[in-house]
């Protein structure tokens, strides 16, 4: 039994059984539609819901309707800021509730989900046979159960899910565990259901993921590259099966691969095909494609960004790895936003490296420019390779996830937005002076207030800051960045002029002018 209702629906017994939407003025509207089994094996059924309603639709994750460079979610703006320990959360039960809510504690709202089975106590989301092979024509009861558990646990804390269809370290070389080809369903040698001649995919794929297409025939499969009707059909129930879950909730964003450098034809297949069946069950989903190329200029980010219809978000997670760095980390983000300033949307960062590239420091710095460059969510990677769930807290060189130290830069960062008004936020470099490469980033409201943020060791942490417009006495207050506490203190300032600040000592700093 489930007692909540995600986007108006009812839940019992697995079964939906009715549907109502509150509007204003009390009225109640009530639709009906087909019964849908949640643990149906018939993996090829559609979701069949008609109508679309307008009084659901305030209520989902979309674009901020006053600053669509920000998201709304129940009709308010936010931030979306995270750190966590798997990809794959749902497919890690143990501990999960927990780990979700000491996000929420210090301040976090997002979670990324690749729909991945990489790691150890992992389920595939099919059934095997005696012999161990997967039949593609029957689905894991068990693995759709923790997917839905996990996005039950995610609504009912207010958290925006960002899933990944496809992930392309599942398709290529061994990774982790259970991770890459060799193991995967979908590879021939692995399955009842179809030969390498019968379906064309390879028995064996050795080489890692890339950033220019590959000879992979599993991401050819669409028809305006291979038109590969056999396994398309069943890359297409999975999807169905996946959406027959997800669309129930409010609170998810699609992204169609992680960091793909495969045909774009892919993608836009897909994107496509989530959006057409969104629509039919009376839906407005929001759908991205992360690209592997960490140049965000490069021309295939530009085919994202310069089809808004299709991809109503972006990912920029690749310009957080080693592309990204100080300055040039900052200015590739405002150059994306200039970029699509003609139809501005999010920019999410649903994943920022660790001390691997560039160091702990960086990886801080980062994740505070990103908020400071007017972008919609920021997240602290995963700390890979580890699998076991004694490690929801730790920290590698490849991600902080949640560890103490990024559970204190999420709660500063929180605090930080809190005190802003999203609606009006954009950053505004242009108002300080005398400032060197990479020492200081300003974000404010429409004047009302000034937030400027302060790299470790960047500059000589002095820097004007252009007050003209905000008249009289101002609040100045300290933040430092890995306490994740404001300062008891504060300084007043006058305003109209131009107003020198130093941060207190070397380290990372805001500086909230009000």
């Amino acid at each position: 039994m489930i007692d909540y209702t995600p986007n108006g629906f009812i839940y019992k017994d697995m079964k939906i059984i009715g549907i109502v939407f509150t509007v204003s003025l009390s009225v109640m509207i009530t639709l009906s539609f087909s019964l849908i089994e949640s643990n149906n094996k018939n993996i090829h059924g559609q979701l069949s819901i008609e109508g679309f309603n307008q009084a659901a639709d305030k209520d989902q994750i979309q674009p901020c309707s006053s600053n669509p460079f920000y998201w709304q979610y129940k009709g308010k703006p936010l931030m979306l800021l995270s750190g966590t320990w798997q990809d794959n959360l749902f497919n890690h039960p143990a501990g999960l509730a927990g780990h979700l809510d000491l996000l929420v504690s210090v301040g976090g709202n997002y979670v990324r989900n690749t729909m991945s089975h990489r790691n150890k106590g992992n389920l595939f989301a099919w059934e095997r046979n005696e012999g161990g092979l997967f039949n593609l024509d029957s689905f894991n009861n068990e693995y759709w159960q923790r997917f839905q558990n996990f996005l039950d646990l995610c609504y009912q804390r207010d958290i925006i899910v960002q899933i990944e269809i496809w992930d392309p370290w599942d398709h290529y070389e061994n990774h982790q565990s259970f991770g890459g080809w060799s193991h995967h369903p979908f590879n021939p040698v692995n399955n009842i259901n179809y030969t390498t001649i019968e379906s064309g995919l390879p028995a064996e794929i050795n080489y890692a993921p890339r950033g220019e297409p590959t000879d992979h025939k599993f991401f050819r499969t669409v028809p305006a590259l291979d038109n590969n009707v056999l396994v398309l059909k069943y890359q297409t129930a999975f999807v169905d099966k996946m959406l027959s879950v997800s669309l129930h909730y409010p609170n998810v964003l699609y992204c169609m691969n992680n960091e793909s450098g495969e045909r774009i034809e892919w993608s836009d297949y897909w994107a496509d095909y989530l959006q057409a069946q969104a629509g039919k069950a009376g839906i407005r989903i929001n759908i991205a494609e992360m690209r592997r190329n960490e140049d965000v200029r490069a021309k295939d980010h530009n085919i994202v960004y310069e089809n808004p219809r299709r991809y109503t978000f972006l990912d920029i997670s690749q310009n957080n790895a080693w592309h990204g760095l100080g300055q040039g980390h900052y200015d590739n983000i405002m150059y994306v936003r200039e970029y699509i300033a003609g139809q501005p949307r999010p920019v999410n960062n649903i994943k920022n490296y660790g001390a691997a590239r560039h160091g702990e420091e960086e990886s801080v710095a980062r994740y505070c420019r990103i908020v400071f460059a007017g972008c919609a969510s920021a997240r602290f990677h995963r700390p890979h390779p580890l699998e076991e769930p004694e490690a929801h807290e730790s920290a590698t060189d490849t991600g902080l996830g949640l560890s103490p130290r990024a559970q204190a830069v999420i709660r500063s960062m929180r605090l930080v937005t809190d005190e802003l008004d999203l609606i009006t936020c954009e950053p505004k470099n242009d108002l300080l002076f005398g400032r060197e490469e990479n020492e200081a980033y300003l974000l404010t409201d429409a004047g009302k207030r000034y937030a400027i943020y302060f790299p470790q060791n960047a500059g000589d942490g002095t820097v004007m800051v252009d007050l003209a417009d905000k008249k009289g006495q101002l609040q100045l207050r300290w933040l430092p960045v890995s306490e994740g506490k404001w300062q008891e203190e504060s300084l007043f300032l006058q305003g109209g002029e131009k107003v020198k600040i130093t941060k207190p000592d070397e380290g990372h700093w805001v500086a909230l002018i009000q």
